[in-house]
């Protein structure tokens, strides 16, 4: 059952867009690295330019919330909560668009060895903010269940680091990636991982939003 009505309601349907956005530039980002994994530039170069118009989609979107908020929706003491939440889950597909830039810029060969590890750490990433969609979510039915899986994401964040660690080292220790693609690897992986830190700060305000309501 939905705890707000009227204006706030609007609200909860921009966010839900907005949520949305931005997983559908994950999916596109997906899409990027395992066609660049693949070898397939010109499909990789098609998504990266579908990352960037989701990306600035979403920041659109961003923007419209926070309009809505400050004509408004919710109490003035929780605008502000609002506002810091909309901008947290949108620097999700800020990372999503950087990681999206440096390997189609930079270019670096593909560790074939590292192809299957690279696409865990993508798939782990994305997960964690699809978690974070849940927790969003649940702030308009349920702050117990919004802070359970505020909890799910920060623990599925602690999962992503723990593969980008891994894959990271991988790079490192071969023999056959340049020292070029190593330090370029090295940073891609860096702003992959940086999808599942970003859904995971949204998610440290998911949960400080619930507690304040739940009072």
């Amino acid at each position: 059952m939905a705890i707000f009505g009227g204006k706030e309601s609007d609200v909860f349907d921009a966010i839900e867009e907005h949520l949305k956005a931005v997983d559908e530039a994950l999916e596109a980002f997906r899409g990027l690295v395992s066609a660049y994994l693949d070898g397939d530039m010109e499909r990789a170069k098609e998504l990266e330019e579908r990352v960037s118009e989701l990306e600035s989609k979403a920041d659109k979107l961003r923007r419209g919330i926070e309009t809505m908020l400050y004509e408004g929706a919710f109490l003035p003491a929780n605008r502000g909560d609002y506002v810091r939440l909309s901008e947290l889950v949108d620097q999700v597909a800020d990372a999503a668009e950087s990681a999206a830039h440096t390997l189609i810029l930079a270019k670096p060969r593909v560790p074939d060895e590292l192809k299957k590890e690279i696409m865990e750490l993508v798939d782990s990433a994305i997960g964690t903010y699809r978690l974070l969609i849940d927790a969003v979510r649940a702030l308009n039915s349920d702050v117990d269940k919004a802070i359970e899986l505020s909890k799910a994401v920060e623990d599925a964040e602690e999962s992503a680091d723990k593969v980008e660690y891994e894959v990271k080292g991988k790079v490192y220790e071969s023999e056959t990636i340049s020292t070029y693609a190593k330090i370029i690897w090295n940073q891609a992986l860096t702003k992959i991982g940086d999808i599942a830190d970003r859904a995971e700060d949204a998610s440290d305000q998911v949960m400080l939003m619930a507690i304040k309501r739940r009072g």
